[in-house]
């Protein structure tokens, strides 16, 4: 897998994300779509958490702890300034990944929990794609969403 396939796929994926990220902000990061849809702060954090969580199967250290993944929005993405961090510390190590990886090795095998064995390239494009899905509903949060009492 050459690197520079792996560095525009990565560039193109932040590039996307940003548009919504970009316009996240402290007083839309408790907006929902509706009562029973996670907060778009809740899902910023999340996108961080994860991006972090899962360079771990990689064999990377980070230290984030999980407040998000299969919990109920409590407000843990108040500190929008905290999940940005959290996704560009992502981003960072997903860079860190393309460059120290061998070629070889991208299509070697590591064992989740969520997918059983996958290559380590389906693992990098499953982060990526979670990225854009979760990033899809930030947006969508964005435009038509709001407060909800």
């Amino acid at each position: 897998m050459e690197k520079a396939f792996l560095q525009n796929i990565l560039a193109q994926n932040k590039m996307t994300s940003s548009y919504s990220f970009d316009r996240i902000s402290n007083e839309n990061a408790g907006f929902r779509l509706n009562k029973q849809t996670a907060s778009i702060g809740f899902i910023y954090r999340h996108i961080g958490e994860t991006m972090n969580l899962f360079t771990g199967f990689f064999g990377l250290t980070t230290g984030v702890q999980n407040t998000t993944m299969g919990q109920t929005d409590t407000g843990q993405g108040k500190n929008v300034e905290q999940s940005r961090e959290l996704v560009n510390n992502g981003y960072d190590l997903l860079t860190q990944l393309i460059e120290t990886t061998p070629a070889e090795d991208w299509l070697g095998m590591i064992d989740t929990p969520f997918f059983g064995k996958v290559t380590r390239v389906r693992l990098f494009s499953h982060i990526l794609f979670h990225n854009s899905h979760h990033a899809g509903q930030i947006s969508l949060t964005l435009a038509k969403g709001g407060t909800m009492s």
